[in-house]
């Protein structure tokens, strides 16, 4: 049994944290549009965006190591910290627009005020972050950021883990008060909860996107299995939005454009150590960041995250990578293989061969026994017990390979946006920075997507946004009020993480 439905405005593909954003966008922009959303499970923000499949770091650059690079000559680069900690600026201004016009309430159940830390061990390590930290605290976007190498002082910011820690080699940390820990599943809820109580969204569970393709008119004709009424339905529309986390290459394959040829996608899946000893989580207050192995994915930095989870505080350290064929936590096992086209066959082989060093390190991580990896906590924790501490498994991460002017298969790290020359049609691919990158990924999007409104939206998004089209890093004035506001409507001023609880 099959519908056809009449076309309309929008169709957002998968119910995250990105569709949900794009969607309050255009809400605000365009009222009068028609959306409708589809999700093949039985709610919002149940795959990359659900509490236990992302680490919860608002990533603002504040701890993230592999944000800042050293050059050969010792100098420290951090204009990719600069360019992601801008991002987080716009989300939170974005979300603190949404609190003050009262569209979504009780901003302490999806953002709270958490201190950022890094971790290092080694003379090396100790001078590489003494560098970094005189370089990002003399930057407007980090100012506030503490540097120690003194064990007593250490004491004090991370004392679980300098409990019982035997000092044989300079260790350092950096500490900024600013940072965050985001539930971005909460936020999807919200978002979603909004769109659809003010009739700005239809809203689809249950319903899977099988085929999109271009119809003679120049629409975007979509297929979706209905599993609930086990039926299948087409919907056109004039625009189509791909955020399925990891499912969207599968999608943007399907459409046929040019613009998704040669590109591919390689499955990282991650775990985390649970502690289920409450005496030892509530001796940890922030999240440490510390360095990647050599040979490991910027994605697998390893840290020790203080999280509030369903209303209870917990401890995670993590990741650790791991391997699945599947594109998404409720995937299928073909997923890599079905990946795999005429067109993107020697770019996902030339990528295979360039990444031998990433390859040995997921079947090195793979293979882990608990004990191994408690030996990898004990580096954060020397006193931690395996009795204290279980495995669960995170969300799964789609990493993107292209050609680009380094050559054929090359792994991408980060999000990216994939649209068609006439802005018709966008598909969000990639991994971290991701949610918290949100706002100004769909903002991209519909730049690229729909540049002939661009200019009547502008006054509203400035409304929305203050720091639109402006660069933060050059006006100090404007980042002292864009914290000053947005911490006052997210209620993160003088917040205790530990009152939330």
């Amino acid at each position: 049994m099959s519908n056809r439905e009449a076309n309309t405005d929008v169709i957002l593909i998968g119910a995250g944290i990105m569709s949900a954003t794009l969607g309050s966008l255009l809400k605000e922009l365009v009222p009068d549009w028609n959306v409708k959303l589809f999700e093949k499970l039985d709610s919002a923000g149940k795959e990359s965006s659900n509490v236990w499949n992302n680490a919860g770091t608002g990533h603002a650059a504040l701890c993230e190591l592999n944000y800042t690079q050293e050059h050969p000559d010792g100098t420290i680069d951090i204009t990719k910290a600069i360019k992601v900690n801008e991002q987080f600026q716009v989300s939170k201004q974005f979300w603190s627009y949404l609190v003050n016009s009262h569209m979504i309430r009780n901003p302490q159940e999806f953002i709270l005020s958490l201190p950022h830390m890094s971790f290092v061990q080694g003379e090396k390590n100790v001078s590489f972050l003494r560098k970094r930290f005189e370089k990002m605290s003399s930057h407007p976007l980090f100012q506030g950021m503490e540097f120690s190498d003194d064990p007593e002082k250490l004491k004090e910011w991370i004392p679980l883990m300098m409990e019982n820690r035997t000092v044989s080699e300079p260790i350092a940390a950096t500490k900024i008060d600013s940072g965050t820990d985001v539930n971005f599943g909460e936020l999807t809820h919200k978002l979603i909860n909004h769109l659809e109580r003010s009739n700005s969204l239809e809203i689809n569970y249950k319903h899977s996107v099988e085929d999109i393709t271009r119809t003679e008119d120049g629409l975007w004709e979509v297929k979706v299995h209905d599993h609930e009424n086990e039926k299948i339905e087409y919907h056109t529309a004039n625009f189509v939005f791909i955020g399925g986390g990891g499912g969207s290459l599968h999608l943007l394959q399907k459409t046929g454009i040019p613009e998704s040829k040669n590109i591919g996608g390689f499955p990282v899946s991650g775990q985390f150590m649970v502690c289920k000893n409450q005496e030892v989580v509530e001796k940890h207050y922030a999240k440490v960041y510390g360095k990647a192995k050599v040979g490991a994915p910027p994605m697998s930095v390893p840290h020790l995250d203080t999280r509030l989870i369903d209303n209870k505080t917990s401890l995670l350290f993590g990741p650790f990578a791991g391997f699945s064929p599947k594109f998404l936590k409720t995937g299928s096992l073909s997923d890599l293989l079905t990946s795999v086209k005429k067109d993107n066959f020697v770019t996902m082989v030339a990528a295979g061969v360039k990444n031998a060093s990433l390859t040995k390190y997921l079947i090195e991580q793979v293979i882990q026994s608990k004990e191994q990896r408690m030996e990898e906590l004990r580096a954060f924790i020397p006193d931690a017990k395996s009795e204290d501490w279980d495995l669960v498994t995170a969300g799964q991460r789609v990493q993107v390979i292209k050609d680009t002017k380094a050559g054929k298969g090359v792994l991408q790290f980060g999000t990216e946006v994939v649209s068609s020359e006439d802005g018709s049609i966008a598909a969000l691919l990639g991994a971290s920075p991701g949610a918290s990158t949100a706002v100004s990924v769909m903002l991209e999007v519909l730049e690229r997507c729909f540049p002939h409104h661009i200019k009547e939206w502008e006054p509203k998004i400035k409304d929305m946004i203050p720091s639109y089209g402006e660069s933060l890093a050059e006006n100090p004035e404007l980042i002292r009020e864009v914290h000053t506001t947005t911490d006052r409507a997210l209620q993160l001023e003088d917040q205790e993480f530990a009152e939330s609880v």
